[in-house]
């Protein structure tokens, strides 16, 4: 009798992406580089349509979850936004920092999972992007991280929160990729180059999910939907999801 075929590794429940973070270093904001760090062109696009979607003034508190080396955060803090960043790779913590140092922008990065946040109301608004807040979970603690980022920010305020769209990732799976059909984690294998050349196998796992389940966990959370977009790195716009946008955008505001 035959055996079934192995499925893919499930994911770990560890700070996997870590590993990722350390490995690539500078080499994770360099576009064209690979597929992992190719998504990071664009900054200043999205950054300026965040500060429209978000209402962002010169003054106002925001905290960027899962912000990697800080590419979001700099480039809002030099708009004159009071930006917090935190992430959970102390690689990437130690980049930000130094690129804030390196530039003179009053950004501030903190060493931090976001399962453990536990801000109340101390931000005008707060962003989450490229998956860097729970689409590396492993389609775990959804719930209970998107009411960490509502809570975050004060009664009224506003997040932006991306997340990859698993209708996307279903019909433009690639070979050797597999979109788990029961927690939307899609697995990948690739190779990583870092700026000195040297490549590594990796795997690669990243919750995907549905508009309607951000619309869902948006509700939850006691926050309303403000606007729901369809979009791809570097080319955020208004436009209704499709199954075209490897990403979604969902933009809400906390109630009270």
């Amino acid at each position: 009798m035959t055996a079934p075929p192995a499925g893919p590794p499930a994911p770990p429940t560890s700070l996997w992406f870590n590993e990722v973070a350390a490995f690539l270093g500078a080499a994770y904001w360099a576009p064209d580089t690979g597929r992992v760090s190719a998504f990071t062109a664009g900054t200043d696009q999205e950054v300026a349509f965040l500060a429209g979607a978000l209402d962002l003034r010169a003054g106002q508190t925001l905290l960027d979850v899962g912000c990697g080396p800080g590419r979001h955060a700099l480039a809002l803090a030099a708009r004159g936004v009071d930006v917090v960043g935190v992430d959970a790779s102390p690689d990437f913590v130690a980049l930000a920092r130094q690129a804030a140092a390196d530039r003179s922008v009053p950004a501030r990065f903190v060493l931090a999972d976001v399962r453990d946040l536990d801000a109340d109301g101390e931000y005008d608004a707060l962003i989450c992007l490229c998956q860097g807040g729970f689409g590396l979970l492993g389609g775990r603690d959804d719930v209970t991280v998107f009411r960490h980022l509502v809570r975050a920010v004060r009664p009224g305020g506003l997040l932006a929160v991306t997340a990859f769209s698993a209708l996307f990732a279903a019909r433009f799976l690639e070979p050797g990729e597999t979109l788990d059909a029961a927690t939307g984690v899609l697995h990948e294998r690739t190779t990583l180059r870092n700026t000195r050349g040297e490549e590594r196998a990796t795997d690669l796992w990243t919750t995907c999910f549905t508009a309607r389940e951000l619309e869902l966990l948006a509700a939850l959370a006691d926050a309303d939907v403000v606007a729901l977009h369809g979009v791809a790195p570097g080319r955020y716009a208004t436009t209704p999801p499709t199954l075209e946008h490897p990403e979604l955008l969902l933009v809400a505001r906390r109630r009270g």
